[in-house]
């Protein structure tokens, strides 16, 4: 048996030996060099219990900041308001105060979003002069329009917003339906490019039935320059109190709905003059690919 193993045999005399070197001040490792002691677990058991002397604790940097970060915390700081004071981490004072009461709100709801509003909206008059000005340049680069290009702006527009026919139902006839008072305006303005006399047009309302009606009639007459009193019936959607409308203001004016009268051939030109425009558009070539 080696020394060292009979002096572990010993474990109470080793043991008092331990404690009476941790309560002379000695560290864990010079204790372990004075009775060669170099099993961990061995010296913890020998130490269990002892507490460390003054002298080997490990001064903690944020002892102070953490008191400070309490002391903050009970007079009813934020955390917003603590990291401006202290300079330290929102998940440091987190940890630090977590036990400690909440402030009370000293601000309603109201007022909260108020000031955030206030802060954000330099920032959002910037980006909105920001906006118009790419929307400005972009309508002054566009300038007059040939008839060429109204008529094919015309033809993309009413395949886009307008009725077609299909196999399975046929439709040869000009409806054009849209809420974009624009919209409406080029498309009318390309109907007198196209000769379509104001006698063969037709129009009507669309709109949900909590809408104000006459004043829709009113505001589409004007777009298109007709008496409303020669609209035809309008049609009401039901309204579903299931759904969150967005169209409720003053500014909603339902759909305008512009049907010609005898129009197959123009539909058979319009989408004649669709597929030519198709058909005219390059395709890129992709190459042989291995």
């Amino acid at each position: 048996m080696t020394p060292e193993t009979s002096r572990y045999a010993d474990f109470e005399t080793l043991q008092e030996q331990a404690v009476a070197l941790r309560r002379e001040g000695l560290s864990r490792r010079q204790i372990r060099d004075r009775l060669h002691v170099h099993n961990n677990d061995i010296l913890n058991r020998l130490l269990e219990d002892e507490p460390p002397p003054e002298w080997t604790k490990r001064p903690n940097a944020k002892d102070d900041l953490r008191a400070r970060a309490r002391e903050l915390r009970l007079e009813g700081r934020t955390y917003d308001q603590i990291q401006v004071e202290l300079g330290c981490s929102k998940s440091s004072i987190s940890l630090w105060v977590r036990d400690l009461p909440k402030p009370e709100r000293r601000r309603t709801q109201e007022e909260s979003s108020e000031i955030a509003r206030r802060g954000w909206e330099p920032t959002l008059l910037r980006r909105e002069a920001e906006r118009l000005g790419v929307k400005r340049a972009a309508a002054e680069e566009v300038g007059a329009l040939s008839e060429r290009e109204l008529f094919l702006l015309g033809v993309g527009l009413y395949w886009a917003e307008g009725t077609k026919d299909k196999p399975h139902a046929r439709r040869e006839r000009v409806t054009f339906v849209n809420s974009d008072p624009g919209m409406i305006r080029v498309f009318t303005a390309w109907l007198d490019l196209l000769g379509v006399a104001p006698e063969r047009r037709r129009y009507h309302v669309m709109i949900h039935e909590t809408g104000d009606v006459s004043g829709a009639e009113q505001h589409w007459g004007r777009i298109v320059d007709a008496d409303p009193s020669t609209f035809g019936k309008t049609t009401l959607k039901r309204h579903n109190p299931l759904t969150n409308r967005k169209n409720v203001n003053t500014g909603y004016h339902g759909c305008l709905v512009i049907r010609i009268l005898g129009s197959a051939d123009l539909y058979r030109r319009i989408e004649g003059a669709w597929c030519g425009i198709v058909g005219a558009v390059p395709i890129p070539s992709t190459g042989s690919r291995t």
